[in-house]
């Protein structure tokens, strides 16, 4: 016979995480509708996505400065996200570490100089 019981945290703990989950979800949307909040216009309900409306002509030209703004952002994110495991394990990593690190950080300068250069963080 096998012995469930030692799943029985994870259960709790799924039941917890799907109640929450649900609570994120459906509370507010209850709130609104009580409070009188909840007022859906034509322009609210239109798809939106990526700066440019979801139904056009598909050939049509639009700039790809948005995209590459929003690549840009996604690798310096993720290099802030390395930052902080790097900084708290550095006694451990030593040197080597260090070194490893510095390297990474020149390589990103370097393409956050070479992005700045060509213009691609410039807005009209």
């Amino acid at each position: 016979m096998v012995d469930l019981s030692q799943y029985l945290p994870i259960l709790i703990f799924l039941a917890i995480a799907l109640a929450m989950s649900a609570a994120f979800v459906f509370l507010p949307m209850g709130v609104s509708r009580l409070t009188g909040t909840h007022n859906p216009t034509a322009n609210k309900l239109t798809e939106y996505e990526c700066g440019f409306p979801a139904f056009e002509d598909s050939r049509s030209q639009f700039d790809v400065r948005f995209y590459l703004i929003a690549i840009l952002f996604i690798i310096f994110d993720l290099e802030a996200a390395f930052l902080f495991p790097w900084a708290v394990s550095l006694d451990m990593t030593g040197w080597a570490g260090w070194i490893t690190m510095m390297v990474f950080l020149f390589e990103l300068i370097i393409g956050f100089a070479y992005a700045w250069k060509t213009g691609a963080l410039e807005w009209e």
